[in-house]
C-alpha cells in the first residue's frame, strides 16, 4: 500500500507541475498571442484529461499491486505457520526421546543402587566374619607362643635373635660374595673410565719434576768479603738486616753467607741486594740502600713477568693486574719442597684435560686450577688459611663465583657445587703426590703411618698390621678363629672405609687382610 500511494502522489504532483507550468506559460504570453493562447487552452484541457486518465490508470494499477501484495502476504504466513507447525512436531519427538532415555537411567540407578545396598550388607557381614577370624587367630598364636616358651624354654626376644644370628650366619657368605662381585664390578668400570682420563691427562702433560727449596745461601767469591759485608763494628751487616727485614748469619762455612727469615720475599732482596754489592765492591750504607732499592724494583718486574707468563702458558685470560702479581709471588713459595707457581700450573693443565675428556668446561677448570692456591702468597704475612685467603682475595677481584667454589673446595672445606671443583681437588691431589714432587718431614710421616696401624687394629679379630711401601699399602693379619674367609671380604671393606674417613692421605691406600690356619704337632 505505501508504495502505490507514493507513485500516484508523484503522478498527481507532475501533473500539477505541468498545469502550473501551461498556466505562467500562458500568463507571460496571453498579450498579442491569442492564437497561441487558444492553442495552450486546448492543450490545457488535453492535459488535464490526460492527467485524469494517468490518475486513474495509476489508481487501478495501485489497487492490482494491493491485491498482489496481500494474496503474497497470506502465502508467507501459511508457509511460515506450517514450518512452526513441523518443527515443534520435531521437537516434541526429541523431547520424547529424552525423556525415555532418562526415565531407563533412572531404572538402572535404582537398580545399581539396591546392588550396592545388598553387596555393602555382605561386606559388613564378611568385615565381622574376618574380626572374629583375628580374634581366633590372635587367641590362637597367644596360646601357640605360650606353648613354644614353654616347650623351648625361650622367650620370644631370645628366640628371634637366635633366629636372627642364625640367618647372619647362613647369608654371610651370600653377602660377602655379592658384596664382592658388586664393588668387583663397579670398581673395573669406575676405575677403567677414572684410569683412562687421569693417564691419558698426565700423559698429555708430561713434565718433570724437581724438588726445589727457596735459596737461602749466597756464595762470596773468598772469605774477605764477609769482613767488609759486616762493616767497621758492624755496621753494614745491620744496615743488610735493617734495610731487608733478614737475619744475616755469618758462620764459619767457607765463602757463604746464610740468609734466614720467613718471607721468602724478603729473602730474595737480600739475596740480590748482596749479589750486586759484591759485584759492585763498594759496601757502606747508603749503597746498601741503594742496592735494595733496586732489587726491590728488579724482584716487583720478575714477579709481574712470572704472572703473566703463567697466565699465557696455562691460557687462562682477563686475569685482574693484581690477581697476577699476587700469582707471580708464588714462584717464590715451596709447599714441601715443591714450587707452588708450578704445580699451578700443572694443576691447571691436568683439570683442564680432564675437564676436557668429560666435556665440562675446559676455561673454567684452567682458570680455577691456576688459581686454587693462590692464597698461599700471602699467607704467610696474613692470618688464615691459603684456602680462606685464596678465597678472600678472589672475591676481592671479582672473580667468578665458580672459580671461588673450586679454591674453597680444593682440600674439602666446603661441598664442591660443580664438576669442575672435582677436578681441580683431583688436579691437585695428583701433582702433589707424583714421585718427588713434595717432601714430607719425618716427623708427620711417622704420625701418618701409626695412625694407619691404629686404624686397622682397632677392628675386632684383626692381630696385627704392618704399613708398608711408605704408607700406601697395609698388611692386616686377622685371627683364623674370629674372621672366617667370607668375613675377611666384609672386614677389608670395612677397615678400607675408615681409612678414608679418618685419615689424609696422598694417593690409595691397598688394604690386604690376611687369614693364616696353621696345624703344628711335634713327632717323637
Amino acid at each position: 500500500m505505501p508504495h502505490i500511494q507514493l507513485i500516484v502522489t508523484g503522478i498527481v504532483c507532475a501533473v500539477v507541475g505541468a498545469l502550473l507550468g501551461l498556466v505562467i506559460t500562458a500568463m507571460y504570453f496571453k498579450k498579442g498571442l491569442s492564437k497561441e493562447q487558444k492553442q495552450l487552452e486546448e492543450d490545457k484541457v488535453k492535459s488535464q484529461d490526460n492527467a485524469s486518465s494517468l490518475i486513474a490508470s495509476a489508481q487501478k494499477e495501485a489497487e492490482n499491486n494491493k491485491r498482489d501484495l496481500l494474496l503474497q502476504a497470506k502465502e508467507e504466513v501459511s508457509r511460515v505457520r506450517s514450518e512452526l507447525e513441523r518443527e515443534a512436531k520435531e521437537k516434541k519427538q526429541e523431547l520424547a526421546k529424552e525423556r525415555n532415555k532418562l526415565e531407563q537411567k533412572e531404572e538402572n540407578i535404582s537398580r545399581i543402587e539396591a546392588t550396592c545396598e545388598r553387596k555393602q550388607e555382605e561386606i559388613e557381614k564378611k568385615q565381622q566374619n574376618v574380626a572374629e577370624l583375628e580374634a581366633r587367630a590372635r587367641d590362637f598364636e597367644s596360646r601357640k607362643r605360650t606353648e613354644l616358651e614353654r616347650v623351648s624354654g625361650l622367650s620370644v626376644a631370645e628366640a628371634k635373635s637366635l633366629v636372627l644370628d642364625e640367618a647372619e650366619r647362613e647369608y654371610s657368605h651370600d653377602m660377602a660374595v655379592m658384596l664382592k662381585q658388586m664393588e668387583e664390578k663397579t670398581k673395573q668400570d669406575a676405575d677403567k673410565i677414572a684410569k683412562d682420563i687421569i693417564v691419558n691427562a698426565i700423559q698429555r702433560y708430561a713434565s718433570d719434576y724437581v724438588s726445589e727449596v727457596t735459596v737461602s745461601v749466597v756464595n762470596l767469591p773468598n772469605d774477605e768479603m764477609k769482613g767488609r759485608i759486616i762493616g767497621r763494628e758492624g755496621r753494614n751487616i745491620r744496615a743488610i738486616e735493617t734495610i731487608t727485614g733478614v737475619d744475616l748469619i755469618i758462620d764459619d762455612t767457607p765463602e757463604a753467607i746464610v740468609l734466614s727469615s720467613f718471607d721468602p720475599l724478603r729473602r730474595e732482596i737480600a739475596r740480590l741486594t748482596i749479589e750486586k754489592l759484591v759485584v759492585d765492591g763498594r759496601i757502606h750504607p747508603a749503597r746498601i740502600e741503594e742496592m735494595a732499592n733496586k732489587a726491590k724494583k728488579e724482584l716487583n718486574q720478575t714477579i709481574k713477568t712470572e704472572g703473566e707468563k703463567a697466565a699465557f702458558d696455562t691460557g687462562v685470560i682477563n686475569l685482574h693486574p693484581e690477581i697476577i702479581k699476587i700469582l707471580g709471588r708464588l714462584h717464590y713459595r715451596t709447599s714441601y719442597g715443591q714450587n707452588v707457581l708450578q704445580h699451578s700450573i700443572e694443576v691447571s693443565w691436568l683439570a683442564s684435560m680432564m675437564a676436557e675428556e668429560l666435556g665440562l668446561d675446559v676455561n673454567l677448570a684452567r682458570r680455577a686450577g691456576l688459581l686454587h692456591d693462590i692464597g698461599k702468597a700471602v699467607d704467610f704475612e696474613q692470618e688464615g688459611t691459603h684456602v680462606q685467603l685464596g678465597v678472600e682475595i678472589a672475591k676481592k677481584y671479582h672473580e667468578n663465583p665458580n672459580v671461588i667454589n673450586c679454591i674453597e673446595a680444593h682440600h674439602g672445606d666446603v661441598d664442591p657445587l660443580i664438576p669442575e671443583a672435582v677436578l681441580v681437588a683431583a688436579a691437585d691431589a695428583i701433582s702433589a703426590a707424583r714421585p718427588g714432587a713434595r717432601r714430607e718431614n719425618l716427623e708427620t710421616y711417622i704420625k701418618r703411618i701409626e695412625k694407619l696401624e691404629e686404624i686397622a687394629t682397632s677392628f675386632d679379630g684383626v692381630e696385627k698390621s704392618y704399613a708398608i711401601q711408605a704408607g700406601r699399602e697395609i698388611r692386616v693379619i686377622v685371627t683364623p678363629e674370629k674372621v672366617s674367609d667370607d668375613e675377611m671380604i666384609l672386614k677389608a671393606h670395612e677397615i678400607c672405609k675408615k681409612i678414608e674417613d679418618e685419615l689424609d692421605y696422598p694417593g690409595q691406600i691397598k688394604v690386604n687382610v690376611i687369614r693364616e690356619t696353621r696345624a703344628t704337632d711335634v713327632a717323637k
